[in-house]
């Protein structure tokens, strides 16, 4: 049996993440990747909230917030997939919660 390279826990990580936030519904534990994604400004208006199914709720602090990512949820999704897996999240849902 051939042995694949050692993966880096960088790389395995979001995956790991992913399945806690499946198996959980919390999408709390996908914070890390969900700023790799957004970027630091927009993380701190941000976070994810829950997993359902392949729905990522997201948390944003206002409605301009949430209008602003609904315009961006195709390409949020695709770039989460490429840190998640593919078909990890297949869409994404905006919830107003002030902080």
């Amino acid at each position: 049996m051939a042995r694949s390279e050692p993966k880096t826990l960088e790389s395995l990580l979001p995956r790991v993440l992913a399945r806690l936030a499946g198996e959980s519904g919390r999408g709390h534990a996908l914070a890390p990747v969900w700023a790799s994604v957004v970027g630091a400004n927009l993380a701190r208006h941000t976070s994810p909230h829950a997993l359902y199914g392949t729905t990522l709720v997201v948390a944003v602090e206002g409605e301009a917030w949430a209008q602003s990512l609904e315009a961006e949820s195709a390409s949020l999704c695709e770039q989460l997939n490429a840190r998640l897996g593919p078909g990890t999240v297949t869409a994404l849902t905006f919830r107003v919660q002030p902080r």
